[in-house]
């Protein structure tokens, strides 16, 4: 057995996203114990950076120590007891997992379903809700599967005026689009350390409001996790009246989140969603002088996960074999419905810049000409150069 040396990949895909060094090297500083009052100190930094990204400060904020299907689970589980009537809104792969997980936790689980690719249709959602008294609605906020976004505010309104609670998924929208849970009036939202957020995977931060925290400390059986149940959890990263022992912290990884929130808060939380809105503008008009189109219609599209129809007669693991074969160039392939149908393209956290955007577009019009799609490699020059302005 040998260590292990991985490929220098240009990571461009639905998440992993690249890290940057600064946080790499915060990762490899010296270990210290899970209640050394130096990273005790780290953790409350950590949980009122939380508050500040999610916009939320008057909820509970704490990274889970497991990816972002963590919060998923630590979010229905917690909420949801046998019995308890939720609404889930499906228009992807992750409202599906919602669905499930519901299921797993006894709800009696209706499903609001939406065509992949569109948002989740607000009316709808509003008619099942006050179809029968609702406990939870539950939704994705940005579907990774399908670079669409939904209607939060609107969303959580509907769950508010029907007196649900509401668990917004934004795992792909944290620190790329605008999260405001404190004005959406968002029960639990979460999210994951790997996208936006440019961290290493692993970590799933989420924000819990008091009228969560009520129905879970009012429940009638325990939840059904006991490392997410947020009860014992709190009782180690609360800070109120001393912490108790509940699990060994991933002391490493939360230096590295750290470090990672520590450079989302230099460059400014509005400046960051700029930049991704900035990019993807770029983005898409590279893709429209190459002949591409959008599975999303413009109003509707993550800026920071975008979902490209592929050409007719074009082999979707050709090209993204070539990309990472030529280029080492990372994207992500369609899931579900739309696996061999779209390509998904992240320029999430560190890959949203000028050199990310013109180096995936020399790559994808190279690939797509050697496979037989003509692409103006010219023209996407000249769009790019317009959106971004001329290199150096």
């Amino acid at each position: 057995m040998k260590s292990f040396e991985p490929p220098r990949r240009v990571l461009m895909g639905p998440g992993p996203t690249e890290v940057h060094q600064r946080v790499l090297s915060a990762q490899a500083m010296p270990a210290v114990g899970h209640l050394d009052p130096a990273f005790l100190d780290l953790m409350e930094e950590i949980k009122q950076a939380l508050r500040t990204i999610f916009r939320t400060p008057d909820h509970a904020c704490v990274p889970l120590p497991a990816p972002g299907t963590s919060g998923m689970e630590a979010a229905v589980m917690n909420l949801v007891e046998p019995g308890d009537r939720v609404v889930v809104c499906t228009n992807g792969v992750f409202g599906g997992r919602l669905a499930e997980m519901a299921r797993r936790a006894g709800g009696e689980v209706a499903v609001v379903d939406d065509q992949w690719g569109t948002p989740v249709d607000v009316e709808k959602v509003t008619a099942e809700i006050e179809r029968a008294p609702t406990k939870v609605l539950a939704f994705v906020h940005a579907e990774t599967s399908t670079g669409v976004r939904s209607d939060a505010a609107a969303l959580c309104r509907a769950a508010s005026d029907a007196g649900a609670l509401s668990i917004v998924d934004c795992v792909t929208s944290l620190g790329g689009i605008e999260v405001d849970g404190a004005g959406w009036g968002a029960d639990i939202l979460y999210s994951g350390s790997q996208k936006c957020l440019s961290a290493p995977s692993g970590l799933s931060p989420i924000a819990i409001s008091e009228r969560a925290a009520k129905a879970i400390r009012e429940r009638k059986t325990p939840p059904h996790s006991w490392l997410f149940d947020f009860g014992l959890l709190m009782s180690y990263w609360d800070g109120e009246g001393g912490r108790s022992y509940h699990h060994t912290a991933p002391i490493n990884a939360l230096y590295g989140f750290h470090e990672a929130l520590v450079m989302l808060i230099e460059e400014g939380l509005d400046n960051a969603i700029a930049r991704h809105a900035n990019m993807h503008r770029a983005l898409a008009a590279g893709m429209e002088a190459a002949g591409l189109s959008y599975l999303v219609p413009a109003a509707n599209r993550l800026p920071q996960l975008n979902a490209i129809v592929i050409p007719d007669g074009i082999d979707d693991a050709r090209i993204r074999n070539r990309l990472l074969r030529d280029w080492n160039l990372e994207i992500g392939g369609g899931l579900g419905d739309l696996k061999g149908k779209v390509w998904r393209i992240g320029l999430m956290g560190a890959t949203a810049s000028p050199w990310h955007v013109r180096f995936c577009m020399a790559a994808l019009g190279q690939a797509l000409n050697a496979e037989g799609f003509k692409v103006d490699e010219a023209a996407v020059a000249a769009a790019l150069d317009e959106a971004l302005g001329k290199p150096n």
